[in-house]
């Protein structure tokens, strides 16, 4: 069923009608959705081949490796990722049982904890950001043009700003 074009019955005493998508924003959606399931599929089916990880802790390894010292507070991981930090927890403790990451307990904090790269960790990520690259530029920035990769890069910015907001309280996965 095409909501994009159904709208509700009439009536009056409605408080709020649902602003259906047009027929034009119900493609783009759709698209948008393809695609992005696409594309970390197929992330995620090179890095298993390639490095036996998926694509979420390859991103942690980068995130690691590009902090000073190599160390990021879990918390801080956790909003970089964009993920829960359980879902975090989980994902470093697979991280330390490989060798890649070992966390350290926060000198200033008690509760707190680094998620910390190790040399194994950053030999990984060298061995293994090479055929990530290619797998990136030719699934997306081969396909594009300079016009259209600078058009993706602000639309997909102002998206991600609207979905983060700034008030205490906001429901953010890192904040869970």
């Amino acid at each position: 069923m095409n909501t994009a074009s159904t709208s509700a019955p009439p009536d009056s005493a409605s408080a709020a009608q649902p602003r259906w998508l047009t027929d034009e924003e119900q493609r783009v959606w759709r698209s948008y959705i393809d695609a992005t399931t696409l594309l970390e599929d197929h992330l995620d089916r090179q890095l298993q081949r390639d490095a036996g990880m998926p694509h979420v802790y390859y991103g942690l390894l980068v995130k690691l490796a590009e902090s000073p010292r190599r160390r990021l507070r879990m918390t801080e991981l956790a909003m970089y990722a964009k993920i829960t930090r359980s879902r975090l927890s989980h994902a470093v403790a697979r991280l330390e049982k490989n060798g890649w990451v070992r966390r350290e307990d926060c000198p200033d904090d008690k509760r707190g904890q680094f998620a910390v790269l190790t040399d194994e960790g950053l030999e990984v990520l060298r061995e293994t950001a090479p055929g990530h690259v290619e797998a990136v530029r030719q699934a997306m920035f081969d396909r594009l043009t300079p016009e259209q990769q600078k058009a993706l890069g602000e639309i997909m910015r102002i998206v991600a700003e609207g979905l983060q907001p700034s008030e205490a309280g906001a429901d953010l996965p890192w904040l869970r």
